[in-house]
């Protein structure tokens, strides 16, 4: 079974879906690690195209949370964090930098990138179960998928929460967040966007538990459906 789940910046899609993929015992796949990996790289490589950075990049997810099924979410103890390997390097930390964020807001916007990496994203998914999210994981990666999940939430609460996340200003922010929503959703290529048949669902006020039970009843009515 796949479960995509899409939205915006601070909907809470990366905390969402790995503590759901530990609820159910799925694999993780985080397909904004994969664009973030490319503009560090940019950002390494000056110059170089980053069409051929996406195409050679070697992009490889360690410690999934496959064999998890029953921990309860929140539980760090039994927290399984996926570390990302570009290259052979563990870059987990680096990609998080605000700069690396801005870079892979930009070569997202970048058809070859985004043929390269989708086309990584739908060989790593070719078997078995998965809980994957990003930003066209159900309109354009995995538009099959048995459960599509739009996560969205007031611009002032993923703002905030951004902020906390990244200890930053929330009112700067604010403003950053609303460039890339504002460059994601207008794009050519794969705009962010609720797919066709997705479960649009709205996390303002939501607790992480709330929204995870959720998306698992669903699953749950998926799986029974088929």
């Amino acid at each position: 079974m796949l479960i995509a789940i899409d939205g915006p910046a601070g909907a809470g899609k990366s905390t969402v879906a790995r503590a759901l993929a530990e609820r159910l015992g799925f694999p993780y796949l985080d397909s904004g690690a994969m664009y973030r990996s490319v503009g560090l790289l940019s950002l390494d490589s000056p110059g170089q195209p980053a069409t051929a950075l996406a195409r050679s990049a070697k992009i490889e997810f360690s410690g999934s949370a496959l064999g998890l099924a029953g921990s309860v979410p929140g539980r760090s103890e039994r927290s399984v964090e996926p570390h990302v390997l570009l290259n052979g390097r563990d870059v987990s930390e680096a990609i998080r930098a605000p700069e690396v964020s801005e870079a892979a807001s930009h070569v997202a916007a970048d058809p070859g990138v985004r043929e390269a990496l989708v086309a990584k994203q739908r060989a790593l998914m070719a078997n078995g179960n998965w809980v994957a999210e990003g930003r066209d994981i159900g309109t354009v990666v995995a538009p099959d998928a048995e459960l599509k999940v739009y996560l969205t939430a007031d611009p002032a609460e993923r703002a905030r929460r951004r902020a906390v996340e990244l200890g930053g200003d929330e009112v700067t922010v604010m403003a950053e967040q609303t460039l890339r929503d504002e460059r994601d959703s207008t794009r050519a290529h794969s705009p962010l966007e609720a797919a066709p048949g997705a479960v649009v669902l709205d996390t303002t006020g939501m607790t992480i538990e709330q929204v995870v039970e959720h998306i698992a009843g669903l699953a749950q009515e998926a799986r029974t459906s088929v």
